[in-house]
């Protein structure tokens, strides 16, 4: 049977507690205008416009995003359900995704970043194997991909010491995250307003029929909420920009109550909403 909800989460709890994710304690200290003194001004002003300054910084979150989803861009697109767990006490991402082919038979694909190594596999009927990926290029994959959770869901994440920024103009910031020795960058585009408008790397390799290919690899958000001091997204969209076109994979968007900030392994549950 192919659970979800409820049943979902008390998976996604069990897989995070075997990986051995630690748990966090909370921050005593809120962020200050002095912790932010030294980024660059477009950083400044993407962490307030998030909501960061005079709240601890985040130790780990998880989050349901809902979705379609087309394996590898092609094909028809399918409802997808994720539910993920993101730690920064040991940089570490634990994400499933259900997807409904042609609305009947499920697919779960599981991604991993644990310890510096990356796994991307994915299971028909939970049985019949459809996509496995490990290795150099998955580890980097994984990890950038942690990078755009956190500047997306988690801004306060960055603010580590193995994270850094750059100023590139007023509108943008490039960060650079090192975990296990693997450094990975991306460029961050700001609305008028602070927000993040998309998100862009080529440390990422995308899973084609042909192989893993190195591409640039983007996010674009469509728009942000407000949740009481915290901003989420509306809607977002997965990208791979190829040599012979942009290949769009995923479609994604969240409700207040979708996302739970500084959870333990063990208190992983069901949002809200």
């Amino acid at each position: 049977m192919f659970w979800r909800g409820k049943e979902m989460y008390r998976r996604l709890s069990e897989d995070v507690c075997a990986a051995g994710v630690a748990a966090g304690g909370a921050e005593p200290q809120p962020v200050t205008e002095e912790d932010l003194a030294g980024l660059p001004a477009t950083v400044q002003r993407y962490m307030h416009a998030m909501g960061v300054v005079n709240r601890p910084r985040d130790w780990s979150f998880q989050a349901h995003i809902t979705g379609r989803f087309r394996l590898r861009g092609q094909g028809s697109w399918m409802p997808a359900e994720v539910w993920q767990y993101n730690s920064a006490v040991e940089v570490a991402r634990i994400f499933h995704m259900r997807i409904d082919f042609a609305s009947v038979v499920p697919m779960v694909g599981r991604d991993t970043y644990v310890g510096g190594k990356g796994i991307m596999h994915g299971r028909l009927l939970g049985l019949l194997t459809v996509t496995h990926t490990q290795g150099p290029e998955t580890d980097l994959s994984e990890l950038v991909t942690y990078l755009n959770d956190a500047v997306l869901m988690a801004p306060s994440m960055l603010l580590r010491p193995n994270t850094s920024f750059a100023p590139v103009d007023d509108q943008s910031f490039d960060v650079t995250l090192v975990d296990t020795g693997q450094t990975v960058t991306a460029r961050v585009f700001l609305d008028d307003d602070g927000h993040p408008v998309n998100f862009t790397t080529t440390d990422r390799f995308a899973d084609l029929p042909g192989g893993l290919v190195r591409a640039e690899w983007t996010t674009p958000i469509d728009g942000w909420q407000r949740l009481g001091d915290r901003l989420i997204f509306t809607r977002g969209s997965a990208i791979w920009n190829l040599p012979e076109g942009p290949l769009s994979y995923l479609d994604f968007s969240m409700t207040p109550g979708d996302v739970r900030y500084n959870v333990a392994p063990a208190d992983i549950s069901a949002p809200s909403s």
